[in-house]
């Protein structure tokens, strides 16, 4: 049978240093190389390199672009300025979260939107039919490349390819945009000081036929400073100890952004946006549940999709993202509680195999964010 999973530009980069490449996002991809919990430690202490191509970045353009994003998404692009990047949302009319993202102002008539993989073709179809204002709207999911370089020494890494701009004088959630060659002779480029692990970073947007190049380059540059090549299972437990949200685990179209602790990217009061009559009513009454993390108290390991109890054994809520911590080496996770199990220090067990597993909630992250 033909594989008609999609490939990104550094798919033969990845055989060749030995990742174990496995389905993700309708694309294949790297797990992981050396192993998942060497190359999370790795990120943790010195640095690793992810391949995110498979992610999808869509371009605004035209006098109604900004007007446009503003109606689209949940956040204010009103505190944006050229040159910053803003996490936001997009809802359905009944609040649903359509996918998480994150917006880049290029300029007052020009904004990159960044997406997950799985959504591209969702969030595209939304974009479209939500476009009355006639903005500009260009797919260049195909032709981008997306590599992102994360941990304490990225910025050293990143400033022996890179001497201006400086990394280290790129604010967090700033970005600069480069053209002509300028950095590793890509046509046009984009460093940006984001990512999903809670370490220092950059991720860097290029046109596809740069990716191998760039991506050498930078593995050269790292090696002595204990860069490594990293796959979707240490993203995973990097962005978990952080308690960041996956989409598919933690929203989807079935949760909204209150009941997902993602009220702080709603901004109601900026005017009208999709979805926003239906935010304002959902705000006035407490959910009734709730996103948390916690932190078992036994050996073991929660799993997407095991139940949480309370102590006599009745379901309160279901795991959405589980694994054991490479740092604090205990077992942590995210799910949905009834709201009377929420608060930090609640008791709860989560059914693992036969047995209820003590846990307790705890608020995200799981340690401390450094960015």
């Amino acid at each position: 049978m033909q594989n008609l999973r999609k490939r990104t530009p550094l798919y033969h980069r990845h055989l060749e240093a030995g990742a174990r490449m496995v389905p993700f996002a309708g694309f294949e991809m790297p797990l992981h190389y050396r192993g998942i919990v060497e190359e999370h430690r790795a990120v943790r202490q010195r640095a690793g390199l992810f391949d995110i191509s498979h992610m999808g970045e869509f371009l605004i353009r035209g006098p109604r672009a900004g007007e446009f994003v503003q109606y689209v998404t949940t956040n204010d692009i009103s505190r944006l300025t050229d040159g910053r990047a803003q996490y936001s949302l997009f809802c359905r009319e009944h609040g649903g979260i359509v996918d998480d993202l994150i917006v880049y102002r290029i300029t007052a008539s020009e904004y990159l939107l960044v997406v997950n993989a799985a959504n591209i073709a969702k969030d595209l179809a939304y974009l479209i039919e939500h476009n009355s204002m006639g903005a500009d709207l260009v797919d260049i999911s195909e032709e981008t490349a997306l590599l992102a370089l994360q941990g304490p020494a990225s910025a050293a890494i990143l400033r022996r390819l890179l001497a201006d701009p400086d990394p280290e004088q790129i604010p967090y959630y700033h970005f600069r945009k480069l053209t002509g060659g300028r950095f590793l002779g890509c046509r046009r480029a984009l460093i940006s000081a984001t990512g999903y692990t809670g370490e220092p970073g950059f991720e860097l947007y290029m046109e596809a036929e740069r990716a191998p190049a760039v991506w050498d380059a930078l593995l050269e540059a790292g090696q002595d400073l204990g860069l490594v090549p990293c796959g979707l299972g240490a993203r995973d437990t990097l962005r978990l100890e952080m308690g960041y949200c996956l989409y598919g685990n933690e929203i989807s179209e079935d949760t909204h952004p209150y009941e997902a602790g993602l009220g702080w990217v709603v901004k109601l009061e900026k005017g009208p946006f999709v979805g926003r009559e239906a935010l304002q009513r959902i705000r006035q009454s407490p959910p009734s549940r709730r996103l948390v993390g916690f932190r078992l108290q036994q050996r073991a390991i929660p799993r997407s999709g095991y139940a949480i109890t309370d102590a006599e054994g009745r379901r309160i809520g279901q795991v959405t993202s589980g694994s054991h911590s490479p740092i604090l080496e205990v077992g942590i996770g995210m799910g949905y509680v009834e709201t009377a199990f929420a608060e930090p220090g609640s008791q709860i067990w989560i059914a693992i195999r036969d047995r209820l597993v003590p846990a307790e909630v705890v608020k995200p992250p799981f340690i401390e964010r450094r960015p």
